[in-house]
C-alpha cells in the first residue's frame, strides 16, 4: 500500500490550504484515499500527487473546476488540448476587457487633473471635439444631489455599464431656451461615452463645433447665474446658441465632501448670429 499523508502535511506539500483540498474534495476532483472512521482524519496516497499537481496547474489557468472535473474523469490528449484552446480563449477576452477598463481609468485619471487645475471663472471659447451621447428627454430642476437620481436612474435601466464610471453623465438646455434667457430648469440628462463604451440604445454622434466655456466652485444649483454671464458674453460677441448646453459636474459629492472643492463646466455651442 502507498504511504499516506494527513491532509495537513499534503497541503503544506503542495503550498495549498486545507479548506482547498477539502473543496477539491466535495467538488470531486480530489477524494481521500482513506478516512480514519473514528478520528475523520482524511488520508492521501502517493499516486494521488499527480492528480493534484494536474489540478493545480489546471486551476493556475484559471480553468473551473467543473471544467476540471470533466476532464479527470475523460482523461484525453485531445480533450486537454480543447480545453486550453477555449481557456486561452477565455484569457483572452480578458486581457481585452481589462485594456478597456485600463483605458477608462485614464481618461477618468486625466479628467480629474484637468478638473483640479481647472482656471475658474473664465469664460473662453473652446473646440468641442466629435463625441457620442446618450440624450434623454427630461424637464427638471436641480435643487439638490438627490434631484439628479430619477433621470440618472432611466440613464442606468437603458444601460448600467456605462454609468458605473464616474463624471458622465450632464445635463443640457435647449438653444431655443438659451437665446430666450430662460434657464431656470434643464431640458434633458445625456450621458458622455468614451470611444471604448458600449452602449445597446440610441447614441446621437455630435460634430466637432464651437463652443463658449465657463467652469466654476459649485454644482448645478448654482448654475443659473453662470449661464447668465455665458449668455451675456455670446451675445456681446454676436454669437447665438446653436445647441444645447454642455453641463457636467467635473468633481462633486461622488469624489469629495467638501463643497468648497466642486468643479462644473458649462458648455455652450456657438455661432455667429444672423438675421432671417
Amino acid at each position: 500500500m502507498d504511504k499516506l499523508f494527513r491532509i495537513g502535511d499534503v497541503a503544506k506539500l503542495f503550498h495549498l490550504s486545507v479548506s482547498s483540498l477539502r473543496h477539491y474534495e466535495k467538488a470531486g476532483l480530489l477524494t481521500p484515499e482513506y478516512i480514519a472512521e473514528d478520528t475523520g482524519y482524511r488520508y492521501y496516497s502517493t499516486r494521488q500527487f499527480e492528480v493534484l499537481n494536474t489540478i493545480r496547474y489546471l486551476r493556475m489557468l484559471d480553468l473551473p473546476l467543473s471544467e476540471i472535473a470533466d476532464f479527470l474523469q475523460n482523461r484525453e490528449v485531445d480533450q486537454i488540448e480543447e480545453k486550453l484552446r477555449q481557456q486561452k480563449e477565455t484569457v483572452i477576452r480578458k486581457q481585452q476587457e481589462l485594456h478597456r477598463i485600463e483605458r477608462k481609468i485614464d481618461h477618468r485619471l486625466s479628467q480629474l487633473q484637468d478638473a483640479r487645475n481647472s482656471k475658474l471663472d473664465i469664460i473662453r471659447t473652446v473646440t468641442c471635439p466629435p463625441c457620442r451621447i446618450v440624450w434623454i428627454p427630461d424637464s427638471l430642476k436641480i435643487q439638490s444631489p438627490d434631484d439628479m437620481e430619477p433621470p440618472i436612474r432611466r440613464l442606468e435601466v437603458a444601460q448600467s455599464e456605462a454609468l458605473i464610471f464616474l463624471g458622465k453623465v450632464g445635463v443640457g438646455i435647449l438653444a431655443e431656451n438659451l437665446n430666450q434667457g430662460r434657464f431656470g430648469q434643464y431640458d434633458g440628462i445625456f450621458l458622455s461615452l468614451d470611444a471604448e463604451d458600449r452602449f445597446d440604445g440610441k447614441v446621437q454622434d455630435l460634430p466637432e463645433t464651437v463652443g463658449v466655456s465657463l467652469r466654476f466652485r459649485g454644482s448645478h444649483p448654482e448654475a443659473p447665474e453662470q449661464y447668465g454671464r455665458l449668455m451675456a458674453y455670446i451675445r456681446e460677441k454676436g454669437l447665438r446658441a446653436t445647441g444645447f448646453s454642455r453641463e457636467v459636474t467635473m468633481i462633486d459629492y461622488g469624489l469629495t465632501q467638501d463643497t468648497e472643492k466642486f468643479v462644473t463646466e458649462i458648455c455652450i455651442p456657438v455661432e455667429p448670429f444672423r438675421l432671417a
